[in-house]
């Protein structure tokens, strides 16, 4: 949205000088001479002021408008802000959900790789036990062959 600037200022006016002469002089005909400074009429004056009275409410009017532009661009912002930390706040939390399912499942493999350790260590004495038993067998199967053949 474009402001359009105010009108140019009307060129200024001076008003006489209400104050005495600063001249020395005490001669009534002088005092005379110098009151002949063009006096502003009161229609000038009043076109003066309205003029200035438009000037002041233009210029209230575009103060009036930048402010309302200034509030709606903040509004969208504040709005954005809130907008964008909703979300952060909802991935943060959908991420703190992932992390502690992924741990806990973490936690649960390496516990069962623990069983399943202290239960292999218990494999060693089964293999020498069935190498063993194994060794036995064929010494129980070789002695009947022997004694089955036997005319």
């Amino acid at each position: 949205m474009e402001l359009e600037p105010p009108p140019p200022p009307p060129p200024p006016v001076e008003p006489p000088s209400t104050c005495p002469d600063q001249s020395t002089a005490s001669d009534p005909t002088e005092d005379d001479r110098t009151e002949t400074k063009p006096f502003l009429s009161q229609t000038e004056i009043l076109k003066a002021l309205e003029v200035v009275e438009r000037d002041s409410s233009a210029i209230a009017e575009s103060y009036g408008s930048l402010f309302a532009s200034l509030r709606l661009a903040l509004s969208e912002v504040t709005s954005s802000s809130v907008d964008h930390m909703q979300c952060f706040s909802d991935a943060a939390g959908r991420l703190q959900e992932s992390v502690l399912d992924a741990s806990t499942k973490g936690n649960r493999y390496i516990n069962s790789c623990l069983r399943l350790n202290e239960e292999m260590k218990g494999v060693d004495s089964l293999a020498t036990q069935l190498k063993l038993l194994r060794r036995n067998v064929d010494a129980l199967d070789s002695a009947v062959n022997k004694l089955l053949r036997l005319p």
